[in-house]
């Protein structure tokens, strides 16, 4: 059994409300905009740390993490990336992927808007954690944290961090 805490558009600032929960899971995902290549390492520190860069990411992190992200956590296929598009109608590349891939769990950042919900069409568990970090148009901050058991993915819980602060 492994539990994920889901994060993206930290945006260079590591929220101290969510220190907590890093603690209290097995590993960290990020979906992108990690803003600040400390982020990744403080957190690296603590957990296991999987991340791929967004669109305001620099060399640095881009030279440390991938676009895309492919991987399997314990019998479920996971595929992470940054920019997805609307799930009633992703990019290209991104349907691409899904079609190829067949991943059972689709994760994206970018829209700092928290979604879950399951795509039929590509038989995928689509999770976006919405903004942690202080930048965007988010009122209030979130993640999620989930647990992967062999094949299930399951206790999906919302995280509210507080209002974000202007």
């Amino acid at each position: 059994m492994t539990t994920i805490l889901l994060i993206s558009d930290t945006h260079s600032h590591l929220d101290e409300a969510l220190i907590k929960h890093i603690h209290a899971v097995d590993e960290v995902w990020h979906a992108g905009d990690i803003g600040n290549i400390t982020i990744s390492e403080t957190i690296n520190q603590t957990k296991p740390f999987r991340a791929v860069y967004g669109n305001i990411d620099d060399q640095a992190i881009r030279n440390k993490y991938p676009k895309n992200l492919i991987f399997t956590c314990e019998n479920v296929k996971v595929f992470i990336t940054h920019i997805c598009g609307q799930p009633t109608n992703y990019l290209k590349d991104v349907k691409d992927t899904l079609e190829l891939e067949k991943p059972q769990l689709f994760i994206c950042g970018h829209s700092h808007i928290l979604k879950v919900m399951y795509q039929p069409k590509y038989e995928v568990l689509h999770m976006n954690p919405g903004a942690c970090g202080k930048h965007g148009f988010h009122q209030i901050k979130t993640a999620l944290r989930f647990t992967i058991h062999q094949s299930e993915i399951k206790d999906l819980a919302i995280i509210e961090l507080g209002q974000r602060v202007f």
